[in-house]
């Protein structure tokens, strides 16, 4: 993957444009980076174009400017697309690439081939107490960061990965966030229930892996029900799925862009 920066701008990427094929843009957890995908990347390459971006404040996103805010993610992908000449593309986003990928499609619908969200949660149909309780979660894994990211780093890679591979590769990624880049996380709240639910006109997959927390699988449950859309919960996994179990997540994954490439002819 050929790292770049987007002109004007904090946002480090990377692709691999050597498919000749559609697109896959992955966007990675919070406290981690596009590190996460590394065995998607392994098993994609060749069979569509690779699109992988730092969030903001994470991996090498962290030259930043005042102006610079969270909220600004879907416009800095944009312009990502319009620099790489990106039409439309399948959108892969765990945790809290998946926020973005469906803040991106509320706003560039025309640009989404698919969207599969692992971890997440219906941004635009998000219970106002599941929203503060989650909120709530945050604050207290925020707080032991700030007295160490060490100790933020060990508590976070149990919650976040179920095997002891994907817990390790987690933890060596969630050890480099900068305390600094906290600051940011506060605007994604102006992304949840900011746009009314409508109907998709893309294909949908939603899931996570067994051993997440029971409210992230009764969100997942509902979501995919109300929503009549795809759905996986991962048998030996936890919240990141992808890290978890790379094989299995890579071949469903497949089967689902099959099925819209069909969708799509």
């Amino acid at each position: 993957m050929e790292k770049l920066y987007l002109d004007n701008s904090p946002i480090a990427y990377y692709i691999d444009d050597t498919a000749n094929n559609e697109w896959i843009v992955f966007i990675h957890a919070a406290f981690v980076d596009h590190r996460m995908f590394e065995k998607q990347y392994e098993y994609f390459a060749g069979k569509y174009n690779l699109l992988a971006i730092d969030i903001l404040g994470h991996g090498n996103s962290i030259h930043t400017c005042k102006n610079d805010k969270i909220e600004k993610m879907s416009e800095w992908i944009h312009k990502i697309f319009e620099k790489q000449n990106i039409s439309s593309a399948h959108f892969v986003g765990i945790s809290l690439g998946a926020i973005f990928i469906q803040d991106f499609a509320n706003k560039y619908e025309n640009k989404v081939l698919s969207l599969a969200c692992f971890g997440g949660y219906d941004i635009n149909n998000f219970d106002i107490n599941r929203q503060r309780a989650n909120s709530k979660g945050q604050m207290k894994m925020m707080l032991k960061a700030l007295f160490s990211i060490k100790w933020f780093a060990k508590a976070n890679k149990k919650i976040s990965a179920y095997t002891s591979d994907a817990q390790t590769t987690f933890y060596n990624m969630n050890i480099k966030f900068k305390k600094s880049s906290f600051r940011f996380m506060a605007g994604l709240n102006k992304l949840v229930n900011k746009y009314q639910k409508k109907q998709r006109q893309y294909k949908l997959l939603v899931g996570c892996g067994e051993h997440d927390t029971p409210m992230e699988i009764e969100i997942v449950n509902e979501w995919a029900e109300y929503e009549k859309c795809d759905k996986i919960i991962f048998k030996g996994a936890g919240h990141c799925v992808n890290m978890d179990i790379p094989q299995e997540f890579n071949i469903s994954l497949e089967n689902f862009l099959q099925k819209c490439k069909s969708k799509n002819l």
